[in-house]
């Protein structure tokens, strides 16, 4: 038996955004409806300053692949001391009915993909339907893989955005008007950036609250992505006490994402979470109910969602004879 090997740009070029969105909807769904075993992911801080890394496991009964991930991030002098990016990733897929490993794929690009996908579903179920305006805190990559999402789903006409880095939020306005053609403008603060959403975007690494209660608008919807680790924290825990909560999964979310500091404060309670995303978008439950509520959409990322985006990958390279094929085993 052979073992399939993609390689970064074989990936790319094997799945568009408007795929990934549909894999990651599909991936919300099997989880509430019993056909995913994942365990808890594991994550370990390293010796490197700000250095971390993942691993993100599971098991997809419809597909029969068991994915895992190994995705890694923060090493900044990773580009001058090694001649390698700062955060890298690896999907391996194996076959569940015989354990076999059959593909070795590059996941740096999708860990970006499904994360900007995941906000993108979150907009369809929880936005505003006359949301026009996004409001981004952290202008990393990220922040343009929610715009390439996000825009297959709706129509932006304007983005705020602000970044504690002057650079990095220049070449953000630069990129995306070019890429787009939407009209980028730099916030004065970040109170004046989140005023102006229609929807909020959050993607730092931030360590503290970076966006107040009061600054929140009626009606806006808020995509909290950066917070997957203890430690971690970009919103204030006041904007849950009267926020519609939805989460990819109760159980990381309440543990290591943005909804574990208002836990933690006791501003809420478990039973204050709506619901996860898979349960709205299977119908069991409402989304947003009118255009006064704030929503929040906390996505920590779960390996379900590496598994049906690698699957798609995986089949379209099978399809199309992509890839170098290498042998483990002997038959």
């Amino acid at each position: 038996m052979k073992t399939l090997l993609l390689k970064k740009e074989e990936v790319r070029e094997l799945i568009s955004m408007k795929d990934v969105i549909g894999a990651v909807e599909e991936a919300y769904k099997a989880f509430n409806s019993g056909q995913v075993e994942q365990p808890d992911y594991i994550g370990m801080h390293l010796p490197s300053p700000g250095s971390e890394i993942d691993f993100k496991l599971s098991h997809y009964k419809a597909n029969q692949l068991i994915s895992m991930k190994t995705s890694s991030g923060g090493f900044a002098d990773n580009p001058t001391a090694f001649g390698l990016p700062s955060g890298m990733g690896t999907i391996l897929l194996f076959d569940a009915r015989s354990g076999a490993l059959i593909c070795v794929m590059d996941g740096s690009l999708i860990t970006g993909l499904r994360t900007g996908a995941a906000g993108a579903v979150s907009v369809k179920v929880l936005a505003r339907k006359d949301a026009r305006r996004i409001t981004f805190i952290g202008t990393g990559n990220q922040a343009r893989m929610q715009i390439r999402a996000i825009r297959e789903v709706m129509n932006i006409e304007e983005i705020h955005a602000w970044d504690n880095s002057a650079d990095t939020l220049s070449r953000y306005k630069s990129d995306i008007e070019s890429e787009f053609g939407i009209p980028v403008v730099i916030a004065s603060s970040k109170r004046d950036a989140v005023e102006q959403a229609d929807i909020l975007i959050t993607t730092t690494r931030g360590k503290g609250s970076l966006v107040e209660a009061d600054w929140v608008r009626p009606g806006t919807h808020i995509v909290a992505i950066g917070t997957d680790q203890r430690g971690k924290q970009e919103l204030d825990p006041e904007i849950f006490r009267n926020a519609k909560v939805v989460v990819d999964s109760i159980a990381q979310c309440s543990e290591k994402g943005e909804t574990w500091h208002p836990l933690d404060r006791q501003i809420m309670t478990k039973d204050g979470i709506h619901g996860e995303i898979g349960e709205l978008l299977l119908g069991n439950k409402p989304g947003r109910e009118n255009d006064q509520e704030v929503t929040i959409f906390d996505s920590t990322g779960m390996a379900i969602q590496d598994n049906t985006t690698a699957s798609k990958i995986y089949s379209n390279a099978v399809k199309r004879g992509v890839g170098a094929l290498f042998e483990f085993f002997e038959s």
